[in-house]
């Protein structure tokens, strides 16, 4: 985990860009990695823990039709949240997670372990993707901003 942590804090300083993080189902797991460093805030803008559908309106301006239309957890759900981190800090870039840690919550359609995440930048277009960690509720949420973190360098430097 440290050295994918290494290459998403280098990316961003290398950039001179501020990452916001909107998260559910991890719980601000990623904003507490990345602010276990001294001087995160040369890189580090702001941290949305949004774990309901009122919340993530209500703070990221996620639409609640498409909460009500598509569920919580969805690539529609976790797109906009993504996109509202952006609008609602300095940021320039941001990832949003979205899942199903359980140990209760899943469904046949929505089983345990599945997460949407998503990475977003002004004037580029949002990514999101589908995981299914297996596992408890730690390992997941610990897989899932794992995954976050890589997939935010990875980002960063495809639209550099």
């Amino acid at each position: 985990m440290q050295k994918k942590l290494d290459k998403l804090v280098l990316q961003l300083k290398k950039r001179r860009l501020l990452l916001s993080v909107a998260e559910s189902c991890t719980g601000g797991l990623v904003a507490k990695l990345i602010t276990d460093h001294a001087g995160a805030s040369e890189y580090f803008d702001s941290g949305f823990v949004v774990y309901n559908g009122q919340s993530k309106h209500r703070l990221l301006g996620v639409s609640e039709s498409v909460v009500k239309k598509s569920g919580e957890v969805s690539r529609h759900v976790v797109t906009e949240m993504a996109e509202g981190a952006i609008v609602h800090s300095n940021a320039q870039v941001a990832l949003a997670i979205t899942g199903i840690a359980g140990p209760g919550g899943g469904t046949k359609e929505k089983p345990l372990g599945m997460v949407w995440i998503a990475w977003a930048g002004k004037n580029y277009q949002t990514d999101s993707k589908c995981f299914h960690f297996e596992g408890d509720r730690t390992s997941i949420r610990e897989q899932a901003a794992e995954a976050a973190i890589s997939g935010m360098a990875h980002f960063i430097v495809k639209n550099a």
